[in-house]
């Protein structure tokens, strides 16, 4: 991420340190196909690193992008790349903000699913309304969700295959 160094900076202070984020972010090159390639945005899939990296990204990008906004919302929760925000300036307004989102980095892009029937599924929980007005929540799977987690006959480590079953 080329414009992570303020992100960095926020974090760590010390300029090693920053020198080492510089190196790894600047120099992950590839293979595929017979050819070598230079990754020339972003972070690398997989690098220990590029959670961390794109978390100071996210973080210092929503933080400047709530600050901007005209209208903001009650609360935004994130984790990884789903957000939850409860929002009540009305629907126009919604539509306006998702657009000051989309704005503010071309290459990263927010979609949003509402919520139907005072139900709205965030991550593995079924967030709702109760009647009193307040919010509840419980446990949520999707449709396709089978409850396997790591096949048997997979080539994971045997400890890791042991710690899943039930």
């Amino acid at each position: 991420m080329n414009s992570g160094a303020g992100e960095l900076r926020s974090h760590h202070s010390e300029d090693d340190v920053l020198a080492l984020f510089k190196h790894v972010l600047t120099s992950t090159y590839f293979y595929f196909d017979g050819q070598f390639y230079e990754q020339m945005d972003g972070v690398a899939m997989g690098s220990p690193l590029s959670l961390v990296i794109v978390n100071f990204f996210m973080e210092n990008s929503e933080k400047k992008a709530i600050e901007q906004a005209t209208h903001k919302p009650v609360c935004w929760f994130i984790y990884v790349h789903d957000t939850f925000i409860i929002w009540p300036h009305g629907q126009e307004k919604l539509k306006e903000f998702l657009s000051h989102l989309n704005g503010l980095h071309n290459k990263i892009q927010f979609t949003m699913e509402k919520g139907g029937g005072g139900h709205l599924p965030f991550l593995d929980t079924d967030i709702y309304r109760k009647t009193d007005g307040s919010l509840g929540h419980k446990v949520y799977r999707k449709s396709t969700h089978t409850n396997l987690y790591l096949h048997q006959n997979s080539h994971h480590h045997p400890a890791n295959k042991q710690s899943s079953l039930p």
